[in-house]
C-alpha cells in the first residue's frame, strides 16, 4: 500500500466513524448539542436557520464562506464537503441562479450531507464522491473554490491546488480555511497517521502552502488572518506552532 493510499484510508475511516456516530446521535431523539464547533467559527447570522444536524457536524477550522465574497448566480465548489455546512451556507448566498458542488471521498459523510439536503429542501446543491486530488468536475467550470480544514489532510497538496486551478474558470478565486504551521513536523510525527487524520501532522508551513499554490498557477495569494489552532486540534509538546489560517487566491484571466 502506498503512503498516499494509506493516508486516504486512515482519513476516510476516521471521518466515516464521525459521520456514523453523528447519524445515530442526531436521529429522532435530537440529542445534538447546539453549542457545536460551528458556533465558534461562524458569525451567528450565517448559521441562523440551520438545523443542529448540520451545525453539529461542522468539522472545520474557520469560515471560508465569508472571505469568498459569494455573489448571486456563481458556481461554487467545496473541497471535502463533509456534512455540507459550507455548501448550504454558500447556496444561500449564490441563490437559485447559482449552484454549489460538494466533493467528499467518505460515503458516510456523503450520506449525512444528502440527508441534510433533503431535510432542508435545498435544491441548488449537488454532492459528488471523489478525492480532492482528482476532482469529478469539468475544466474551467467553477467561479469559486472553497475548502474548510481539508487540504491539510491531503498527502499531495500540490495535486489538490492543481485540480482546483483546473476546475476554476479564468478569473475565478479560492477561499479556504486550513491548518498551517510555522516550522515543520519531524518525520516521526508525520508518520503518526492518527494525528494526520486529526488535522495536525498533515499540515505544512504557511510559506510552503502558499508556494505550492503559486506553483499550481495561482496569483494574489494572501493569508487574510491566522490564529492559534490549539482550541481546534490537539497540539502536543515539541510540535511547531499550529494555526488556523484563511487563505485567498486568484486564477489569472490570461
Amino acid at each position: 500500500m502506498t503512503q498516499l493510499t494509506e493516508i486516504h484510508g486512515v482519513v476516510q475511516d476516521h471521518y466515516g466513524a464521525i459521520a456514523e456516530s453523528r447519524s445515530s446521535c442526531c436521529g429522532a431523539n435530537g440529542c445534538c448539542d447546539d453549542a457545536s464547533n460551528a458556533t465558534l467559527l461562524y458569525n451567528a447570522e450565517l448559521l441562523d436557520g440551520l438545523p443542529a444536524d448540520v451545525t453539529g457536524l461542522s468539522l472545520g477550522c474557520g469560515d471560508p464562506v465569508t472571505i469568498a465574497g459569494l455573489q448571486p448566480g456563481e458556481r461554487v465548489l467545496d473541497l471535502g464537503s463533509g456534512g455540507g455546512i459550507d455548501c448550504f451556507l454558500a447556496a444561500r448566498q449564490v441563490g437559485a441562479a447559482g449552484s454549489v458542488i460538494g466533493v467528499d471521498m467518505t460515503p458516510a459523510m456523503l450520506a449525512q450531507a444528502h440527508a441534510n439536503q433533503q431535510r432542508m429542501g435545498v435544491t441548488n446543491v449537488e454532492f459528488r464522491q471523489g478525492q480532492i486530488e482528482a476532482l469529478p468536475v469539468a475544466d474551467n467550470s467553477i467561479d469559486v473554490v472553497m475548502s474548510n480544514c481539508v487540504i491539510n489532510l491531503a498527502p499531495d497538496k500540490l495535486a489538490v491546488f492543481r485540480e482546483a486551478f483546473r476546475a476554476l474558470r479564468p478569473g475565478g478565486r479560492v477561499a479556504v480555511s486550513d491548518i498551517v504551521t510555522e516550522g515543520e513536523f519531524s518525520d516521526e510525527l508525520r508518520a503518526d497517521l492518527s494525528q494526520w487524520a486529526g488535522c495536525v501532522t498533515g499540515a505544512i508551513d504557511a510559506a510552503d502552502y502558499m508556494a505550492q499554490m503559486h506553483a499550481a498557477g495561482f496569483t494574489d495569494i494572501a493569508v487574510t488572518d491566522k490564529r492559534s489552532a490549539a482550541e481546534i486540534v490537539p497540539i502536543q509538546p515539541g510540535m511547531p506552532r499550529v494555526y488556523s489560517a484563511r487563505v485567498t487566491a486568484l486564477k489569472p484571466t490570461a
